[in-house]
């Protein structure tokens, strides 16, 4: 029995191994796939890979480009799938999977001017607050991203009781790790935390930096304006003010090698002097915070 599993690892192991030789991974096509949806569904752009792909399964397609229901294809890997650049991060064990699945399919590139950024999205929730918000935020933000290019990672969200040192340390030894990977890159990391949020309340967004960092103070001005271009608030808000002060934030930014930004996100009826507010339309909000980031990529770029 012993040497039958050997047996059966050994060929799986070998099966794989090719695959990855060639450069190919093997889907199965389902109803009403053709080349075009069958290659959106597995997060690549169809008109850059199409001959790729005709040429991986050349004894499998004789006529246009109609696949069989049912019938194994080989995928190509590539390094510009939206499967690799949008990973969402199980931090406490470092391990990595797809952010989108189903909605690949929809999602299209849209330029290439984040193509040499990374950015790391961390969504932390207390207790009480409704986690989808925040969720959706981060998805809605990490395609964006994605769809001009950037590599993004996304940590997850956590509630209060979760929100230790210890989550911070996960964040910080992954976070680390990666940017080292992508060493040379442009590489910012956001930080979104909620508190008592109500979709039937305004919504309260601070935007905090570290004192001690000129490129993370820079990141969340250049948010910060996106904000009052828009004339979210007639609130003064005082910049220099919104510096990191709780242990996890100073933590976070202490270690972190890449800068990073805060975002405070509350419900309130009232808007204090520190603060902005904004209505819970959750794609007008996604929306800009992007601008903002992608402001601050061309800011950078500009001045290099």
């Amino acid at each position: 029995m012993k040497s039958r599993l050997s047996l059966l690892f050994w060929v799986g192991a070998s099966t794989l191994i090719f695959a990855q030789e060639n450069n190919f991974y093997q889907v199965v096509a389902e109803q009403g796939d053709g080349i075009f949806s069958l290659l959106r569904k597995q997060g690549l752009d169809p008109v850059k890979h199409y001959g790729e792909f005709l040429d991986l399964n050349s004894d499998k397609i004789k006529e246009g480009s109609a696949l069989k229901l049912g019938e194994q294809y080989k995928v190509p890997y590539a390094d510009d799938s939206f499967k690799k650049k949008g990973v969402l991060v199980e931090t406490d064990v470092d391990a990595e999977a797809p952010i989108f699945d189903k909605e690949l399919s929809q999602m299209s590139l849209k330029s290439d001017k984040l193509k040499d950024a990374v950015y790391y999205l961390i969504a932390e929730n207390t207790v009480g607050t409704d986690v989808n918000f925040t969720k959706d935020i981060a998805k809605r933000l990490a395609a964006e991203l994605m769809e001009h290019g950037a590599q993004v990672y996304v940590m997850g969200e956590h509630t209060e009781m979760e929100a230790s040192t210890g989550t911070m340390g996960d964040y910080v030894k992954v976070i680390n790790k990666r940017y080292l990977q992508h060493m040379g890159k442009y590489q910012r990391v956001l930080f979104m935390r909620a508190e008592n949020l109500s979709q039937d309340r305004n919504l309260e967004v601070a935007v905090y930096h570290y004192n001690k960092s000129e490129q993370g103070q820079r990141f969340a001005q250049n948010i910060q304006n996106v904000f009052k271009q828009h004339s979210i608030s007639n609130t003064n808000v005082d910049e220099a003010r919104l510096v990191f002060e709780d242990k996890n934030s100073l933590y976070l930014a202490k270690n972190l090698l890449p800068a990073i930004s805060l975002l405070s996100l509350e419900s309130s009826s009232k808007t204090s002097q520190s603060r902005i507010s904004l209505k819970t339309d959750k794609t007008k909000f996604a929306n800009m915070i992007s601008n903002g980031i992608m402001n601050d990529y061309a800011d950078l770029e500009f001045e290099n």
